[in-house]
């Protein structure tokens, strides 16, 4: 069977009775994608499928006034990503840790993990990526997992696309300097 193009989700979402079947489609077609974005902020498995249900709730509580101002799926990349944001702020807080204490807490549960699936060489990689501040973390997720359009991810996080190219240039070169000093 099929799935619901994106114009077919927000039509069966504006239709009484249809509004479950258009939802569950969505799920469908952009849940895992959501996730992995959610995952490469949050790190933690168990807390990204706790942001990715965040998420959901959130869309399915405004996709009424999803206004077709920007793709679907650049809106439901904005909602995910400033969950995941929030989350980490809240997180924070509640462990009244330094950022870099946090940093180092977030590495150290990469390698953990027994759903990270990468090697040695991946591992550095995300662990450079972590020590990043968090905005330019973010851009260069995007950028060079996702490879989002400067001007996608100038709409999703409300950012100038001059400001974008800037954190990602430093970015890189950030992750150069870490990944050489090791």
């Amino acid at each position: 069977m099929p799935h619901w193009d994106d114009s077919e989700i927000i039509k069966g979402f504006m239709v009484q009775g249809k509004q479950e079947k258009a939802f569950n489609e969505l799920v469908l077609k952009y849940q895992e994608r959501l996730y992995w974005q959610i995952r490469k902020i949050v790190l933690d498995h168990d807390d990204a499928d706790d942001v990715l249900q965040n998420t959901m709730v959130k869309v399915w509580k405004s996709l009424a006034n999803f206004r077709s101002d920007s793709e679907l799926y650049t809106w439901l990349y904005r909602i995910a990503t400033n969950e995941a944001l929030s989350f980490l702020k809240q997180k924070k807080k509640k462990t009244f840790a330094p950022w870099v204490d946090a940093e180092e807490q977030m590495v150290e549960r990469l390698v953990a993990d027994p759903w990270f699936q990468g090697d040695e060489i991946q591992l550095k990689l995300q662990a450079a990526i972590l020590r990043l501040p968090e905005k330019q973390r973010i851009v260069f997720n995007m950028k060079y997992f996702d490879q989002v359009k400067y001007e996608d991810m100038s709409k999703i996080l409300g950012t100038s696309v001059g400001a974008l190219k800037a954190s990602y240039h430093h970015a890189v070169k950030k992750i150069e300097s870490m990944l050489k000093d090791d």
